[in-house]
């Protein structure tokens, strides 16, 4: 006797509100990678990250006013915790972003964090990953490898970048998990953005140059970043998430790097060999392979 999923049992309404939402944030994320890009034509990574997150974090702010209300001491030093390693993270990320070539390339690389995370669960928090991990860990380093040896055996700073930032974002996903617990999420994410700011431009104003003059572009790019695809679709995504079950929303979230690929053969006319296609399979692969259990479970496997 077959038993209806918790999907089935939505309301139609709420499941295509849900698929519409989720989508819509997906393709959010993906004009965030070509928003970000083209903001670092006219300002540096530094400067960039640490106002986009400062303005983001200040809008989420405006809307999470009751929530901040309820933070106490612990769920405070859990914002500063995780902005902490957010800050890391995005660091790493702009400045692979800054030396990346191919937008399409780099996302399939960041997405291999979704596949480290219970490997990271595994070292830091003892916990057991299930068997999709160790299907899903061979093709995901042969498709950073088909990535790295396309035009000879060269890992290119920016792929390092890239690999880092998505080591610290899968830590970031742990430690989220399993310590960050009955905190308001909005004011959570709002402490979280707002950390960003502050670790990050102190460095980018005694390391970098900053811009004499500041064009409508260079603003309308970073206010693009800040207020669409941070501020904006985390609101998205979090109104979808709460229209549907966990399993099916990180199901749809995963196309990510393939509406970023297909944003960036349209914005930039970007093209890719086959061994790059190759590993940007292979990684995509290795993403169904972590998330297995839930595919199945929405497909009615048992």
């Amino acid at each position: 006797m077959s038993t209806a999923s918790p999907r089935a049992s939505q309301p139609a309404h709420h499941r295509f509100e849900a698929d519409l939402v989720l989508i819509l944030t997906g393709l959010i994320a993906a004009a965030g990678w070509i928003f970000s890009k083209e903001a670092l034509v006219g300002l540096p990574p530094l400067l960039f990250i640490g106002l986009r997150f400062a303005i983001a974090g200040l809008v989420l702010g405006a809307f999470s006013v009751p929530q901040l209300r309820t933070l106490d001491a612990h769920g405070l030093r859990s914002g500063l915790l995780v902005g902490a390693l957010f800050a890391a993270g995005m660091v790493l990320w702009i400045l692979g972003l800054s030396h990346a070539r191919h937008l399409g390339e780099a996302a399939f690389i960041s997405s291999l964090g979704i596949v480290a995370v219970p490997l990271l669960a595994r070292v830091f928090f003892g916990d057991r990953p299930p068997a999709s991990t160790w299907f899903a860990l061979p093709p995901a380093l042969a498709g950073f490898a088909c990535l790295s040896l396309d035009g000879g055996f060269r890992v290119e700073p920016g792929q390092w970048f890239f690999l880092a930032a998505a080591m610290v974002f899968a830590l970031l996903f742990n430690v989220n998990s399993h310590i960050v617990r009955k905190v308001p999420v909005r004011a959570l994410s709002t402490v979280q953005m707002l950390v960003v700011g502050v670790l990050v431009l102190p460095p980018a104003l005694m390391l970098e140059q900053w811009p004499l003059q500041w064009t409508l572009p260079m603003l309308g790019w970073l206010l693009a970043s800040a207020v669409v695809a941070t501020t904006l679709r985390f609101m998205l995504q979090l109104r979808g998430q709460s229209l549907t079950t966990p399993s099916h929303a990180a199901l749809i979230l995963m196309l990510e790097p393939v509406w970023t690929a297909i944003a960036a053969a349209w914005w930039y006319a970007e093209t890719m060999s086959a061994l790059q296609l190759l590993g940007c399979g292979l990684i995509f692969l290795a993403l169904v392979a972590s998330r297995w259990v839930w595919i199945r479970g929405l497909l009615g496997g048992r």
